[in-house]
């Protein structure tokens, strides 16, 4: 659903752009934002053929990166008004990683990792608490 109104909303964007040409200007900030929304969808399309991995002992993606360790895990926000992806949690490390962006699946910035977006939430919601029974057992 995601991908599709991704999609949906650059190729909108660039038939306007081209079938009733405003200025000069204005169409070319319509044709950024056409061209920026189906790489965002294309993005989307390649991060979500991958899947999440909870191990006992890390947090990993299919691909092969390692989100967390377990035992690296600071907390777990699962609230309302946290700064998550939709349908998510975010994980605070101990230690601080890099600024990676795997659209609709996870992110991460420096010690806060986003899990979740365009992933159902039963299966968010069936992580988070498996991850935090792991947490409270290391504790």
């Amino acid at each position: 659903m995601g991908i599709g109104v991704l999609g949906m909303l650059g190729a909108l964007v660039l038939y306007v752009a081209f079938a009733t040409p405003p200025e000069l200007q204005w169409q070319v900030f319509l044709v950024i934002i056409g061209v920026a929304a189906l790489w965002a969808a294309h993005r989307m399309h390649q991060a979500t053929t991958h899947r999440l991995e909870l191990t006992m002992t890390e947090l990993r993606s299919s691909a092969g990166v390692r989100l967390a360790l377990v035992e690296d895990i600071e907390a777990m926000d699962r609230g309302v008004f946290a700064f998550k992806p939709s349908n998510g949690f975010l994980l605070r490390t101990k230690t601080a990683g890099g600024r990676t962006w795997q659209p609709g699946l996870w992110w991460r910035m420096g010690r806060r990792i986003g899990i979740g977006g365009v992933a159902p939430g039963s299966q968010t919601k069936f992580m988070s608490e498996t991850l935090s029974a792991l947490m409270a057992h290391r504790d």
